[in-house]
């Protein structure tokens, strides 16, 4: 953001902790305020009539939960849980719906980056339809070894069969298929990327195309460095 908008919002970020599983907002809930991960991973669930969950996005460091709730409705189209523990920054949505009407850079910014994040939820659903699952938990598990810096990660086979949307039992397969070839290590709970480009190998397109589109987005605009007011550069 520019630093006019930085020095506005920043006295009124709350730091908030976050544990594992926790519900940030359910689907269909009103949104009082928008939440920046800052080591923590917020997932992204699209809920059914009989209650059964997927994931179609999830929002690491790069981004934020809530956006839309500050550009257009408050209400939460997705249930929002808690991927990876960790720290999140949260704002209060009507000083994000303050900065949106009044400058041209935060909307820029907001809509740029909605737009990356539809991208990642129309690749996921891609991905869910027409890849495997032990390709879908490689994707899955670039992601999140990218958000958690490298460090072990805290999932079971249960957990990961809901984010995935696939059978407990597949799960398991693809993960005991992973670890005889040397690509993750798993015990008790806890999965350890031994091989970061054998699993690159192993997964499917789609992680790399949204890693592109997303770095993409985060290289700093102009206006971001300049200060002014004309939204974001077009990347050369």
């Amino acid at each position: 953001m520019e630093p006019a908008s930085r020095r506005r919002i920043e006295p009124h970020l709350e730091p908030t902790h976050f544990k594992l599983g926790d519900m940030v907002c359910d689907a269909g809930g009103l949104l009082k305020h928008a939440y920046f991960p800052q080591g923590s991973v917020l997932s992204l669930l699209t809920v059914l009539e009989n209650g059964d969950a997927i994931e179609t996005a999830n929002i690491g460091r790069e981004g934020g939960f809530g956006l839309f709730a500050a550009m257009y409705s408050r209400v939460s189209f997705n249930r929002c849980i808690v991927q990876l523990e960790g720290h999140t920054a949260r704002c209060p949505i009507e000083l994000l719906q303050y900065e949106f009407k009044t400058s041209e850079h935060v909307r820029n910014l907001f809509v740029s980056y909605s737009e990356t994040l539809l991208s990642q939820v129309q690749q996921t659903v891609a991905c869910n339809a027409m890849h495997s699952t032990e390709q879908r938990m490689c994707r899955w598990l670039l992601m999140m070894h990218d958000r958690a810096g490298g460090e072990a990660l805290p999932y079971t086979h249960e957990f990961l069969s809901h984010i995935l949307g696939a059978n407990r039992k597949s799960v398991t397969l693809a993960a005991q298929a992973m670890q005889a070839a040397g690509l993750i290590s798993y015990h008790r709970g806890t999965i350890q990327v031994l091989d970061r480009r054998g699993l690159e190998k192993a997964s499917c397109e789609c992680y790399a195309i949204v890693k592109e589109r997303f770095d993409a987005f985060l290289k700093p605009p102009a206006t971001a460095v300049q200060g002014h007011s004309r939204g974001r550069a077009t990347a050369e």
